[in-house]
């Protein structure tokens, strides 16, 4: 039997990813700097903006669903060379998206300082007051992320990775220059974090809409009748979206809840833990942009009807993201305490936050298996195992653990991740099981 031509060349593969990662490191590297710049104001500020952004991860997570569900939609009628059903997503994410944007803002400025008390408890007076300043402002940048985050997701369906890059450097750029200019310059404090934010986030979407809407881009809004809902379309999006987002909702949820018990622990710990939390994103960088490309490269396969090919690439991502992290895992173990040194925390939270550095960057070894394998099982409609898997070893291992180690045997923070850890350990045991069928469930797909 005569072996097919690979969809995508080394070269092909290597133009989708260096944006992606490009644009992932900005996002790091801005929230990095962010992080420094509140700390400046202060411990109880690091602390009150740590727990809005837990919170509006949730958000962030939901949206990431609902357009990965677009971008695997797009991406297997593109493998069918249907470009027309294609284009046809774009308006119908669009409507889901910023649909759900608007409703879940309207939800949280419903639920004002209430929903901060309710979900962290009683924190100190000063740190809610930060907090609920920032998740006022913030909130009302969500609509604009669902269409920057659309907006990109179409452009990545169709392997062109740059355009969102270049406008993410914007975005950022944007970001870091109003931030140190509120803060520094105007004095706003928390608001001086918030408020560009909101405005990056506006102008960096609109932007990003006007050029997915050129004329030379085959998949874009081409008329007002694209807005209109469309039955199969949306099932199609929302088959594979809301899976995903019943997933990452709850995987946020539960990591909200961890914040709430991190937040009990007091002011030193809750800095700690945000500043080890803000490092170690730093090591997801390479196996979430590794994550959004497979999405692409296997939701492609899958529309092409190439199984073995899907499962190839889904293999090489995972030992491209060890080759990274083999560099960065030691990098930030080795130089965890000068790292730490620029966030300006108190004796206490430096302690806590290097033991928290060193332990994540060691359990690093088993991430991939975990978490970037999964981006192929739902690029291959296989989303219910995932999302069963995650919910499961989220609650079973991660909280659950996590409070009978702080709450029954007043053991430390570092325990929260310990928990942490047992859960990836579940979950690369059943993703590893779940590979074997791989090939055979994407040839028993019928896609429509």
């Amino acid at each position: 039997m005569e072996q097919s031509k690979p969809l995508f060349s080394n070269r092909k593969l290597f133009q989708l990813l260096w944006p992606l990662l490009t644009e992932q490191f900005l996002n790091v590297l801005v929230g990095m700097v962010d992080v420094v710049m509140v700390a400046s104001i202060g411990e109880t500020a690091v602390s009150g903006v740590s727990l809005v952004d837990a919170l509006n991860m949730l958000m962030i997570q939901f949206l990431g669903a609902l357009t990965a569900g677009g971008t695997v939609v797009c991406s297997q009628y593109i493998g069918m060379k249907n470009m027309k059903k294609a284009s046809q997503t774009a308006g119908q994410l669009f409507l889901i998206t910023i649909g759900g944007a608007v409703a879940i803002v309207i939800g949280f400025l419903a639920g004002g300082e209430h929903l901060l008390r309710l979900i962290f408890g009683a924190v100190e007076a000063d740190v809610m007051k930060n907090a609920y300043l920032y998740f006022v402002i913030t909130t009302f940048s969500f609509p604009f992320l669902a269409l920057y985050n659309s907006s990109a997701a179409l452009f990545r369906a169709k392997g062109n990775s740059r355009i969102s890059m270049k406008v993410s450097l914007l975005l950022n750029g944007m970001n870091v220059v109003g931030n140190a200019f509120c803060i520094y310059v105007l004095k706003m404090g928390v608001a001086g974090v918030a408020v560009p934010t909101l405005v990056s986030r506006m102008t960096a979407a609109v932007l990003l809409f006007l050029l997915l809407q050129r004329k030379d881009n085959e998949i874009r809004v081409k008329e007002i009748t694209d807005l209109r809902p469309q039955g199969s379309m949306i099932r199609s999006i929302l088959g594979i979206g809301i899976p995903g987002g019943i997933e990452s909702g709850m995987f946020q949820f539960g990591k909200l809840m961890l914040q709430s018990l991190v937040s009990t622990l007091g002011t030193a710990s809750i800095a700690g833990y945000a500043v080890a939390g803000n490092l170690v994103t730093f090591l997801y960088l390479p196996g979430n942009s590794l994550g959004l490309g497979l999405t692409t490269v296997v939701g492609q396969c899958v529309g092409a009807g190439e199984a073995e090919q899907a499962k190839d690439y889904t293999k090489k991502f995972v030992l491209l993201n060890y080759a990274f992290l083999a560099v960065l895992a030691t990098g930030l173990a080795l130089g965890r305490y000068y790292w730490i040194g620029f966030y300006n925390l108190s004796p206490d939270a430096v302690y806590m936050a290097s033991g928290l550095v060193l332990s994540h960057s060691i359990m690093m070894i088993i991430w991939p298996l975990g978490f970037l394998i999964p981006h192929a099982f739902r690029a291959a409609n296989d989303v219910r195992f995932t999302m069963i898997v995650s919910i499961t070893c989220m609650w079973l291992f991660r909280v659950a653990l996590a409070y009978v180690f702080v709450k029954l045997f007043n053991l430390s923070i570092f325990y929260v991740w310990y928990a942490m850890y047992i859960d990836w350990v579940f979950r690369v045991i059943a993703y590893l099981w779940r590979l074997r069928g791989f090939t055979e469930r994407i040839r028993g797909l019928k896609l429509r």
